[in-house]
């Protein structure tokens, strides 16, 4: 596991790509709001949102996980789209999900929730119940 800067990102990932980590299993992200309890190795700053990026080597088999910090104030990073292709169906998920936007991707839009939806339901403060449930109702043989 490597924790890093937001700019230490994409030199990176571009490092690891080439030293043989070639396939992206995952990109997701965590919202710790009003929580920095976790386990930093070094000395970076914790930030509200945490990029999680595992990667994997198959020759020699290897994973690896990068964990980001990104801060709350510019939720913003770098996309890997050019080294990893399949990364534009997963960044675009992180950034309707949680609003982390990523420069340089090829069509940062929705792609879970429809186009005018306000705000990203799987960041910590947002109101839990706004959508409302309908409930169909049960018809019984009796």
């Amino acid at each position: 596991m490597i924790i890093l800067e937001r700019s230490d990102y994409l030199s990176t990932v571009e490092a690891r790509h080439q030293a043989g980590y070639i396939y992206l299993a995952d990109i997701t992200c965590v919202d710790y709001l009003n929580d920095q309890t976790r386990a930093m190795t070094n000395d970076l700053k914790l930030e509200r949102f945490e990029l999680v990026v595992n990667l994997r080597s198959f020759a020699p088999p290897a994973i690896l996980r990068l964990r980001v910090q990104i801060p709350e104030q510019n939720p913003v990073a770098p996309s890997i789209f050019a080294l990893y292709p399949g990364a534009e169906a997963m960044e675009r998920e992180v950034y309707d999900l949680f609003g982390i936007r990523f420069e340089n991707h090829p069509d940062l839009t929705r792609i879970l929730l429809p186009e005018d939806w306000e705000g990203h339901p799987l960041r910590k403060d947002y109101g839990v119940g706004r959508v409302p449930v309908q409930f169909k109702e049960v018809k019984r043989n009796r």
